[in-house]
């Protein structure tokens, strides 16, 4: 479990801090609750924000490696698929089911950080 990373390029290159993190993961998890407590009006809320998401983390994979950023990227681009199709009726409601699913799919990849570190072995520096 050595995150030698931390405080190299991998570190200085990923898109979870600054105004960056705020743009691609907080507002668009705000958008999601927001959404969420919507009845009308709010099925075009987690599309964007799970886009925006899922495109955050493509961009932050390629440039530093993170590792959740493999599983949480693809992930939130296939959210946004699907909330796309149940906008527009081509998939039935799911109350209660595809939300957590995804939140603890999003917990196992952080978890994973915690066992394998934080950055791939292909962006950290040789030791």
């Amino acid at each position: 479990m050595n995150d030698s990373c931390t405080t190299s390029e991998g570190s200085a290159r990923d898109l979870t801090r600054g105004m960056s993190a705020w743009l691609l993961w907080y507002l668009p998890i705000v958008a999601l609750v927001v959404g969420g407590a919507l009845h009308r009006g709010g099925a075009w809320l987690p599309v964007a924000a799970f886009a925006v998401m899922g495109a955050g983390c493509l961009a932050n994979m390629a440039r530093c490696g993170r590792l959740h950023c493999y599983v949480t990227g693809p992930l939130c681009l296939l959210a946004a698929i699907w909330y796309l199709l149940l906008a527009l009726g081509r998939v039935p409601p799911h109350p209660g089911v595809v939300g957590p699913v995804i939140l603890v799919i999003v917990l196992l990849a952080f978890a994973a950080e915690f066992l394998f570190g934080r950055y791939t072995k292909a962006h950290r520096p040789s030791q």
